[in-house]
């Protein structure tokens, strides 16, 4: 087997002397050629644990739900230590919604730090413009927890006047399964390890607990996070830039961020070719008039002159 590939390999250096592109096609002839009379040698291959997915994570993931009803009758503990509903919390302003656990060690950490860093490059006020809610997916965690993740997070947005509109919880089994349910989300627990598995996102839901927007990743654009927090709102939140945006941007539930709309940027395009055309068009039959009207005068006061 050596001694062909060698002679392979000088043929294709020979090749290459007298006419690059002929090399070119015997290397890729010979890199297809060679691994499969390896595999051949060797007999049967047998599947590459590697690339199999272990069953816990099987079971792991994310499931865009958007348009669906949150469970707001749902009943969590907050970080002093009161039982609340999770209806509280939609009381006319969108919401920015994670799933996480206190104690994990860096998934977790890194989704909120993504979140919160987003957040504060906007102009938007946590409390005022929208909720921020947090809810552990780990039933063993309790207030303490969450009040140190909360005066965390409130001190890395550097707002302290919005601390009244983070709110990190903590529930039962009975009160996080359906929630989770309702976003899609799925995790599952390593006993072995004493970690839970789960995806990376954050989702937007309207004032009324509606599911609107999810963003994937742990890297969150900022635009993408005031566009959703735009569209959650009705329109309510933003300005005139922030509807051309929403214009010449839509949401991709595939990759769950924000891409350029080629079809709606072209309509803004013609709708302000077609605006400028006629404000060019109106300006020019004003002075036009004008115009004449000061010729049709000058002429009026010759006649009168003559006269």
């Amino acid at each position: 087997m050596t001694r062909l590939v060698t002679r392979l390999w000088a043929l294709g250096f020979g090749l290459w002397e007298g006419s690059p592109i002929a090399a070119c096609a015997f290397a890729v002839l010979l890199a297809g050629a060679v691994p499969a009379h390896a595999q051949y040698a060797a007999g049967p291959q047998r599947p590459n644990p590697v690339n199999q997915k272990p069953d816990l994570l099987k079971n792991v993931g994310i499931d865009q739900k958007i348009g669906q009803q949150l469970p707001l009758d749902l009943t969590f503990t907050n970080e002093v230590g009161r039982d609340v509903r999770l209806a509280e919390f939609f009381t006319g302003r969108p919401v920015v919604l994670a799933l996480a656990y206190y104690d994990c060690p860096m998934l977790c950490t890194q989704v909120l730090n993504g979140m919160t860093g987003a957040l504060k490059t906007l102009s938007f006020d946590a409390g005022k413009d929208f909720e921020v809610v947090v809810v552990s997916i780990d039933p063993k965690d309790n207030f303490r927890l969450a009040a140190n993740k909360k005066a965390s997070y409130v001190e890395h947005y550097g707002r302290p006047a919005t601390a009244a509109g983070w709110h990190f919880l903590t529930g039962t089994e009975s009160s996080i399964t359906p929630l989770a349910d309702a976003l899609g989300f799925r995790y599952a627990y390593d006993a072995n390890i004493k970690q839970y598995a789960h995806g990376a996102a954050i989702y937007v839901a309207t004032p009324k607990g509606i599911v609107s927007r999810y963003l994937m990743g742990i890297d969150f654009a900022p635009r993408d996070l005031r566009l959703a927090l735009v569209e959650a709102s009705n329109n309510v939140l933003g300005n005139v830039v922030d509807q051309v945006l929403l214009l010449c941007y839509h949401y991709d539930p595939a990759t769950g961020k924000y891409g350029a709309a080629t079809i709606n940027a072209i309509r803004v395009g013609f709708v302000a070719t077609v605006t400028g055309f006629l404000a060019f068009l109106f300006v020019s039959l004003r002075d036009e008039r004008r115009a004449a009207a000061r010729r049709l005068a000058d002429h009026d006061a010759q006649l009168a002159n003559r006269s």
